[in-house]
């Protein structure tokens, strides 16, 4: 994922709970497997907006699952939030958050990301 250009400014910083959770979901989500099921079905960017990659967008909609996220929620989340942009892989210094609107135009498999989610969702 991108590189978090504050982490260089960041030598005292102690690793969060969402840190720990989201590292431990990078590990144990089977990120290239789900890619590889839903590619087919993923907008290919044909008119309109340049489009999102794939797993960044998948990541984004397992955020707004896990940490129970509006699609403007998500937005405001990822520009807050290093440990989010860091799991979602936003350098803020190379690009921008995609708007809520984005996430919202998406189209999911079941409708929204949360069937997808729901069984890494922590409980």
């Amino acid at each position: 994922m991108a590189a978090d250009q504050q982490a260089a400014f960041e030598q005292y910083r102690k690793p969060t709970k969402r840190d720990v959770f989201l590292q431990t979901m990078e590990a144990i989500v089977p990120w290239a497997q789900l890619c590889e099921v839903i590619e087919p079905h993923y907008p290919k960017g044909e008119g309109g907006r340049p489009p999102i990659g794939l797993e960044r967008m998948l990541r984004m909609h397992f955020v707004q699952h896990w940490f129970n996220l509006a699609d403007e929620a998500c937005e405001e989340a990822l520009l807050d939030s290093t440990s989010l942009r860091r799991f979602v892989g936003i350098d803020l210094g190379r690009e921008r958050v995609p708007d809520g609107t984005t996430l919202l135009e998406v189209p999911t498999p079941a409708g929204r990301a949360s069937s997808w989610a729901s069984s890494c969702s922590p409980r």
